[in-house]
C-alpha cells in the first residue's frame, strides 16, 4: 500500500507542484511581457527628445568645437535666443496688439522714451565696463541670465496689471541682453578650435541662435494663448538653466593675458600697433580704417533694420497684406527677415574671401537698390523681399566686419574691440527705431527714409572700404 502510494502521492504532489510553478511561471511571463511593452513604448516616447538632444550636440560640437567649448557657447547662445524671444512675444502682445492701432502707437512710443532713451546713454558705458571684468566674463553672463530671470517674474505681473514696472523692467531686460551679447562678442575669440575661423565660429553661434529663436517663437505664442503671463513664466525657466550653462563654459573664457583696450578711431598717429608716439591715454591700439569704415556700414544696415521692425509693424497693422489679417502680415515679414538672416549667416560660414570690405560694399549696395524698389513700386511682395535682404546683409556684413577685425586688430586688443563694435551697433539699431516710430504711416515716403538711410552709409564707406581692399586686403591674413 505504502508503495502503492508513494507513486501516486508523488504524482500528486509533483502535478500540485507542477501546476504552480506552471502558473507562476506564466505569471512572470506575462508581467516581463507587459514590463517590456512599457520599456519600449518609454523608448519610443523618450527617442524625439534624446535623439534630437543627441543630433544637436553632434552638430554644435563638430570639428573641435567641442573640445574647445565653442560648442557650449553656441548651447548657451541658443538658450539665450529662445528666453529672449519668450519676453518679446509676451512685451508685443500687451504694448501693441491688445490695444487699438492710435493707442498702440502711443504705447511704443512711450514704451521706447522709457527704455530705449536711457539705454542710449548706459550702452557706451557696457564695453568699457565690461573691459574692466576680463576675469568675470562667465558670471556676467550668468549674471545677465538671472537678471533677466528676475525681471520676467516682474513683467510676469505688469503685464496683467498693466503696472508702471512694466517699463523699468523691460530696461532691464533690454541692458542685460545687450550686456550678454557684447560678452558673447568677446568670449567667442577665446573659444576657436584650430580648424575654425573666427567667421565660422561667430556664424555658427548665430546661426544657433536663430535656430532656437525659430523653436521658440511658436511655443511662445502657444503660451500666449493660455494666459499673458506664460510666455514669461517659460523665459524664466530658460534663462535660469542659461545661467547654470554659463558657469559650464571652460576657465579660459576668464583669461585676459596679454589683452588691453581698443579705440575705436583711424588716426594716422595710432595705426600701426605699439605707439610711436606718447598719447593721453597709454596702452590704446587702433582698430584701423577698414574696421572703421566697415563698423559705419554695418551701423546703417543696423539702423535700417531697427527702423523696418517698428515702422512696419504699425504699418501692416493699419494696412495688411491684402486678404490677411495684421498678425499673419506681420508674421510673414517676419519669417522672410529670420529667413534672410539665416541665408546671410550661412553664405557667411560657406564663403572664403580674402576682401571682406567688398563683401560689405557689395551686400550695403544691394540692401540699398532693394529699398529704393520696394519705396518706387511699394507691394507686399516688395516690402517682403526688402526684409529678406536686409537680414541677409546684416548677417553677412555683421561676418565681414568679423573678419576684418580678426585680419587687422591685434590679438591684445581683439575681444575688446569686439565687444565696442558691438556695442555701437545696438546704439544704431535703436536709432533706427526711434525713427521708424515718428514716421507717418505711409508705405513709400517710409521706405524712401529707409532707402536714405542706408545711402547715406554707403555712399560715406565705398571709397574707403575699396581703398583699403586694394591696399591692405590682400597682404593679411586668410578671413575664413
Amino acid at each position: 500500500m505504502a508503495a502503492a502510494k508513494s507513486p501516486q502521492g508523488a504524482t500528486g504532489i509533483g502535478g500540485v507542484g507542477g501546476s504552480k510553478a506552471s502558473r507562476g511561471s506564466s505569471r512572470g511571463g506575462g508581467s516581463g511581457r507587459f514590463l517590456g511593452s512599457v520599456r519600449s513604448v518609454g523608448r519610443a516616447l523618450h527617442f524625439p527628445v534624446t535623439g534630437a538632444a543627441r543630433g544637436i550636440r553632434k552638430a554644435t560640437h563638430a570639428h573641435g568645437a567641442g573640445e574647445s567649448g565653442l560648442g557650449q557657447l553656441i548651447e548657451l547662445h541658443g538658450v539665450n535666443g529662445a528666453g529672449d524671444v519668450m519676453i518679446t512675444v509676451a512685451l508685443a502682445s500687451t504694448v501693441f496688439f491688445s490695444v487699438p492701432t492710435d493707442e498702440a502707437r502711443g504705447r511704443v512710443a512711450l514704451y521706447l522714451a522709457i527704455t530705449m532713451a536711457p539705454f542710449t546713454v548706459l550702452a557706451p558705458v557696457i564695453g568699457p565696463l565690461l573691459d574692466r571684468l576680463p576675469h568675470g566674463r562667465r558670471a556676467a553672463m550668468a549674471g545677465s541670465m538671472l537678471a533677466r530671470a528676475l525681471l520676467a517674474l516682474v513683467l510676469s505681473g505688469a503685464v496683467v496689471s498693466g503696472g508702471l514696472e512694466l517699463y523699468p523692467a523691460a530696461l532691464g531686460v533690454l541692458v542685460a541682453s545687450k550686456a550678454y551679447g557684447v560678452v558673447r562678442s568677446a568670449v567667442v575669440p577665446r573659444l576657436l578650435p584650430p580648424r575654425i575661423s573666427l567667421v565660422k565660429a561667430n556664424s555658427r553661434v548665430t546661426l544657433g541662435g536663430l535656430l532656437a529663436t525659430g523653436v521658440a517663437a511658436p511655443i511662445a505664442g502657444g503660451l500666449q494663448a493660455i494666459g499673458a503671463r506664460w510666455p514669461l513664466y517659460g523665459a524664466f525657466v530658460i534663462f535660469i538653466a542659461g545661467m547654470f550653462l554659463s558657469f559650464r563654459l571652460p576657465h579660459k573664457v576668464d583669461s585676459a593675458k596679454g589683452e588691453d583696450t581698443a579705440l575705436l578711431a583711424a588716426d594716422e598717429r595710432h595705426l600701426h600697433g605699439p605707439h610711436r608716439q606718447p598719447v593721453k591715454r597709454p596702452g590704446l591700439r587702433t582698430v584701423g580704417p577698414a574696421v572703421t569704415h566697415a563698423l559705419a556700414a554695418n551701423a546703417s544696415i543696423r539702423c535700417l533694420t531697427g527702423f523696418l521692425i517698428f515702422f512696419l509693424a504699425f504699418l501692416l497693422r493699419e494696412h495688411p497684406i491684402t486678404g490677411q489679417s495684421a498678425a499673419v502680415s506681420l508674421g510673414m515679414v517676419a519669417v522672410a527677415a529670420g529667413a534672410g538672416n539665416a541665408l546671410g549667416t550661412s553664405v557667411g560660414a560657406w564663403l572664403r574671401s580674402r576682401a571682406p570690405e567688398i563683401i560689405i560694399v557689395t551686400v550695403v549696395a544691394g540692401v540699398m537698390t532693394a529699398a529704393i524698389v520696394a519705396a518706387v513700386f511699394f507691394g507686399a511682395v516688395l516690402v517682403a523681399c526688402l526684409a529678406a535682404v536686409a537680414g541677409f546683409a546684416q548677417a553677412l556684413a555683421k561676418l565681414s566686419l568679423d573678419a576684418l577685425i580678426q585680419r587687422d586688430v591685434p590679438e591684445l586688443v581683439r575681444t575688446s574691440a569686439f565687444a565696442r563694435s558691438e556695442t555701437l551697433l545696438q546704439m544704431a539699431w535703436v536709432f533706427g527705431g526711434a525713427i521708424g516710430i515718428v514716421m507717418p504711416l505711409n508705405g513709400t515716403l517710409g521706405l524712401s527714409v529707409g532707402a536714405a538711410i542706408v545711402a547715406a552709409g554707403w555712399l560715406t564707406t565705398v571709397r574707403g572700404l575699396v581703398a583699403s581692399a586694394r591696399h591692405g586686403g590682400s597682404a593679411r591674413a586668410r578671413v575664413a
